[in-house]
């Protein structure tokens, strides 16, 4: 997993800020107006009768090309607030409450039951949101697959390894929280209110609290229609209605890959994952969480695609490929 360090040339000629955004509700695309939506509907439909998602919709710019399921119920998306975190560090950034460079120890993090080493604590904040932090202590909320890789402590310094690291991801919320304040707080002022999100309040989001950590995750309930406005606000380079909500250049860089992972179709930048498949293929970053719960952007296409999967109800939930590949798939016959 080598670190694709180097400077970043970010390029932010020809964005599509003029693109409209959905209104008050969502609206659906008119088949008879826009025949080449019928198919995508039926490829959508057959998908979610196989693998029964609790909602899944596509959209282009401000429209519903296709959905199924109940796209106003609300699901815990898993790791995908880690996506919804990294909007709101782009904020603080850019505000200067928050120093990429920081360290730990500046930023007085530690950990209980077991202290982090003066090595770990020179990770920065730039490392956390990279997945890189070289800390490997037990965390919160981490899945099997999470601990079954976790390295040892100590085995990779600081920024030198790439690791999905539920400690990073929650250390960040630690370090919002004491810099700015309540994380679902601040997601509903500064973004669910400006999208015009028709679900998400604060009481939402609950923060999970463990004994391996110090550092709680931060739960976020979420909607699908909602997270498909996060999706078109991501997909416009941070603009919504003519405002810039969050920087274009924090967008645009968060959603590059700057670390290769397991898997050499996908990378990972700041708390997003990208996905390019294929010659020419698809090209997308996405949010993704644990079961099925997504928002894929294809910039190329306009597209963006979200699913939720209730785990309760279906608790095999969804494999990530096959919604990537139902992507390439809707993008195809995108014209």
């Amino acid at each position: 997993m080598q670190y694709l360090s180097g400077v970043f040339v970010v390029l932010l000629l020809c964005l599509p800020w003029a693109h409209a955004e959905p209104g008050l509700h969502w609206q659906t695309a008119n088949p008879s107006e826009k025949p080449w939506t019928a198919a995508i509907s039926q490829e959508v439909q057959q998908f979610a009768d196989a693998q029964k998602p609790t909602a899944i919709m596509v959209v282009r710019d401000d429209e519903i090309i296709a959905s199924s399921g109940d796209i106003g119920a609300k699901v815990n998306i898993r790791s995908e607030r880690k996506s919804l975190i990294s909007a709101l560090y782009g904020l603080a950034v850019e505000e200067g409450r928050i120093n990429l460079d920081s360290t730990l120890a500046e930023l007085a993090i530690d950990d209980r039951p077991d202290a982090l080493s003066p090595t770990e604590k020179t990770a920065t904040v730039r490392q956390l949101l990279m997945a890189r932090s070289g800390v490997y202590h037990l965390a919160a909320y981490e899945t099997p697959r999470m601990r079954d890789l976790r390295p040892a402590r100590g085995s990779h310094p600081p920024g030198s390894f790439w690791y999905y690291n539920n400690w990073d991801f929650n250390a960040l919320g630690t370090i919002y929280r004491q810099s700015l304040g309540d994380v679902f707080k601040s997601f509903e002022t500064r973004i669910a209110r400006p999208l015009g999100m028709e679900d998400f309040s604060t009481k939402d989001g609950h923060y999970q609290k463990e004994d391996s950590s110090s550092h709680p995750a931060y739960v976020f309930h979420m909607s699908a229609r909602d997270l498909a406005r996060f999706g078109v606000l991501y997909l416009n380079g941070g603009r919504w209605n003519g405002t810039q909500l969050i920087p274009a250049h924090w967008v645009t860089e968060s959603t590059t890959r700057l670390s290769d992972t397991e898997q050499p179709e996908r990378g990972y930048g700041y708390l997003w994952w990208t996905y390019t498949k294929g010659s020419p293929g698809v090209s997308a970053f996405l949010a993704n969480g644990y079961g099925g719960q997504l928002v894929v952007v294809v910039p190329s296409k306009r597209l963006v695609l979200v699913e939720l999967v209730d785990l309760a109800v279906n608790p095999h939930g969804v494999r990530t490929q096959h919604v990537l590949d139902l992507v390439s798939r809707i993008s195809a016959s995108v014209p």
